[in-house]
């Protein structure tokens, strides 16, 4: 039956049955009375198999993970006990990713800068990634102002909405305690804290070393069994992507559960302005960038699009890490160049937490009916550029940094609680645009150390 049925046929009836649940809710919406409470989650469970019919036709790990997003979101909405409980789902998922990361970026790097042996090439690449990322960074600060000084999300807000229960440890960094943090003391300490930028510092000085090493026997001994690990660690990641959507449709069947649809309402605007201003970086900021090297959208799109949605999805850079690595390098990037600039960008070039941290500090003091000048806001966006970088490893980074920012200004921390409420799906939408700024970053350095020829791919 289903080998009869062609995807345009799937998507028809898809289209017909959301179509009918759009419709269906609407008139619920402003009158309850007409359809009972159980059609309707009929009819949305009828609209999600479909999906999963399709799912089945494409065969695919992307639509999968769509299509997981959709089943967790409705599971946490329909079952939110259930889904409360389905969290351990993605920690696993989570726990397997973190076993990667070491011993993939170890293995790359070392096989990448000490198997060509051009240190030069490394030095080069080093200075032009740190000023790309700068420049793209301080562009997203500098739209995340605009955006929450046109939309005034954080005024009117009621402070007594606030959740001080919950509690974040606050940070604060000198710059020569950021500085200090990016180099290991204890290179088993950074791989259980999963300190990438400490591990890719401890990588790199390992490869150089090991490009000094004059007998030939010694070191091809070495670069072999490296680059057998990195073969094995993609293999393992294959492996451990299988469990990637049922990780995505419990992440969002917890998200879902525990706080509910109804905190969009709360604080729409805020969201709004987050996700409008992303939108604005990547169309405005990513998409001629990508046109200036002549980057074949389409193609880097279709590459890159599973891990940024899986890091979306799950809120988590570290869990798409592996898998863009190699999709990265089946779109055509070298491995030395991916193996360097992406987990380096992990680091320094989070553009869609920059984002947001210039946003929020501004709602802050909006709903704290704080009135920031131009030179204020100016001064605070200059500190972020600091403050955020090196953060890489710590739990709820961008709250960390938020809550430290705050301190150092004497804003109040109270509407910062209001933000814990909806954190989880701000943070989908910021490290989802994280990763994909690291993929284009990667892109842009390839081009410019002429690595690659992107012409010849369209």
């Amino acid at each position: 039956m289903l080998k009869s049925l062609s995807i345009k046929q799937i998507l028809l009836a898809f289209l017909v049955l959301f179509t009918l649940v759009v419709l269906t809710h609407l008139i619920y919406y402003f009158n309850q009375t007409i359809f009972h409470h159980d059609f309707l989650t009929i009819l949305r469970w009828l609209a999600i198999g479909t999906l999963f019919i399709y799912g089945l036709k494409k065969n695919e790990l992307t639509t999968w993970i769509f299509i997981s997003m959709v089943v967790g979101a409705e599971i946490g909405n329909d079952w939110p006990k259930v889904g409360a409980n389905l969290k351990f789902i993605s920690d696993i998922f989570l726990k397997l990713i973190k076993t990667i990361i070491a011993p993939l970026l170890f293995s790359t790097l070392v096989v990448g800068i000490a198997g060509h042996a051009d240190m030069k090439q490394v030095g080069r690449m080093g200075w032009k990634s740190l000023l790309y990322f700068e420049i793209v960074t301080t562009i997203a600060l500098i739209i995340g102002l605009a955006a929450i000084n046109i939309s005034k999300a954080g005024e009117g807000i009621t402070l007594s909405a606030a959740d001080v229960s919950q509690k974040v440890d606050v940070v604060k960094q000198t710059w020569q305690e950021i500085i200090l943090h990016t180099f290991p003391d204890n290179i088993a300490k950074a791989v259980a804290d999963g300190q990438v930028l400490q591990i890719v510092v401890f990588s790199i000085l390992f490869a150089l070393g090991l490009s000094m090493v004059k007998s030939s026997h010694m070191k091809d001994t070495m670069l072999n069994w490296c680059e057998s690990l990195s073969e094995v660690m993609f293999k393992f990641t294959n492996l451990v992507m299988y469990l990637a959507p049922f990780a995505v449709g419990a992440a969002l069947a917890y998200t879902i559960g525990k706080m509910g649809f109804d905190i969009l309402k709360n604080l729409f605007l805020l969201l709004a302005t987050l996700y409008a201003a992303l939108l604005i970086l990547i169309f405005g900021v990513f998409l001629p960038i990508a046109l200036y090297i002549k980057l074949p959208i389409k193609k880097f799109i279709k590459a890159v699009s599973e891990p940024v949605l899986l890091a979306f999805a799950t809120a988590s850079s570290e869990a798409a890490l592996p898998h863009a690595m190699k999709a990265l390098e089946n779109f055509g990037i070298p491995r030395k160049v991916v193996s360097f600039v992406l987990p380096t960008g992990f680091s320094f070039n989070l553009d869609g937490s920059t984002l947001y941290l210039s946003l929020a500090l501004v709602f802050v003091a909006q709903a704290a009916k704080i009135d920031l000048n131009i030179g204020e806001q100016i001064v605070m966006m200059l500190t972020l550029m600091l403050s955020s970088k090196g953060v890489a490893g710590v739990a709820r980074a961008s709250l960390v940094i938020l809550f430290g920012t705050a301190v150092s200004f004497n804003l109040p921390t109270e509407p910062i609680f209001i933000i814990l409420g909806i954190d989880a799906l701000m943070d989908m939408g910021r490290t989802g645009t994280n990763l994909l700024g690291n993929c284009l970053a990667t892109a842009v350095i390839a081009k410019w150390e002429k690595e690659v020829d992107f012409e010849k791919m369209t």
